[in-house]
């Protein structure tokens, strides 16, 4: 039997340079007729994150998932210049060009900075004319310290809350293996009420593989992020998706979103999820994923065989 946290395995690769020449990897599953899915992760995660999401959808449709720069398989940036939402952007549109066929439209999911890098590559035209519509999961545009309850609420000054929040995304100290107590505290932190020892392990798993360096770089750039600008230029049709007991990203952000955003299709809010909805929920994540390609996305929509795309890609055999 396959479990749901194993990886699954690429129809094909690609190789993608975006704007300042970083090479971003892509993998792409499921049916080549199908309509494209594009699927973008959140910070310290890989392609692998998806797994679960991934095996659902892939009987139906076409899966395009790829790693952030200097996460997984994908290049690290030359620089502190090769970090930020303005980059994230970038990578975003090389990919899109890549994989979406010119006229053709993708449904883009973000989780967590996923969500965010959609938000900052919204108003630009060679992203919008390719989106059909988006799913915005566990995510964020602005004031991410001043809201995260991974530490005790206890903690009742606000700017130590803050100070430790900021730490903990910005620090650079290594991981070490994973272990019992690392588990544990990945479940508390951004799993939900009720995490599965599988769900903690593979979380475990996925985190421990992003460099100490790369994972605090990312960190200083979500310390200041401020997306607000940039989500109102969203106008493609956008579901907002969020967990109940989300630590990193509650559900006060999912709320402003959905309010803020031009086009608004929906916001669900799943009782007892953590951050990681795409491992807690994989179900209800795909479900909203199909909803939206079913309401916006017509037969096809994205497809390789209906068109050929205007960017060129190195292709490597699965």
């Amino acid at each position: 039997m396959t479990l749901p946290y194993e990886a699954v395995e690429p129809r094909r690769t690609l190789e993608v340079q975006s704007a300042d020449g970083t090479r971003i990897h892509v993998e792409e599953f499921g049916r080549a007729d199908g309509t494209t899915v594009v699927l973008s992760h959140g910070w310290t995660c890989s392609i692998l994150f998806w797994a679960p999401v991934v095996r659902l959808l892939s009987p139906d449709f076409r899966v395009v998932a790829y790693d952030q720069r200097g996460h997984g398989r994908s290049a690290a940036p030359a620089g502190r210049r090769g970090y930020g939402t303005g980059v994230l952007a970038d990578d975003l549109q090389a990919v899109l060009e890549a994989v979406v066929p010119a006229g053709g439209r993708a449904v883009l999911a973000g989780h967590s900075m996923g969500g965010m890098t959609i938000m900052a590559a919204s108003g630009r035209e060679q992203v919008a004319r390719r989106t059909a519509a988006v799913l915005l999961a566990n995510t964020g545009s602005a004031r991410l310290l001043g809201s995260t309850e991974v530490l005790p609420k206890r903690l009742s000054v606000r700017w130590l809350r803050r100070a430790l929040h900021r730490q903990l995304l910005v620090s650079p100290l290594p991981l070490g293996p994973v272990t019992p107590l690392t588990r544990a505290a990945f479940a508390y932190g951004v799993l939900g009420a009720s995490p599965t020892r599988e769900q903690a392990a593979f979380t475990a798993r996925i985190v421990h593989a992003c460099r100490a360096r790369r994972r605090a770089a990312w960190g200083r750039v979500l310390a200041v992020l401020d997306l607000d600008a940039e989500l109102a230029a969203l106008t493609a049709p956008t579901a907002v998706l969020a967990g109940t007991h989300d630590k990193l990203t509650p559900p006060v952000h999912a709320r402003g979103i959905a309010r803020a955003l031009p086009h608004c299709v929906g916001l669900t809010e799943l009782p007892g999820a953590g951050h990681m909805t795409p491992i807690e929920d994989p179900e209800a994540v795909a479900a909203a994923i199909r909803s939206l390609a079913a309401d916006h996305a017509g037969p096809a929509a994205g497809g390789a065989e209906s068109g050929k795309s205007d960017a060129v890609a190195e292709e490597k055999s699965a």
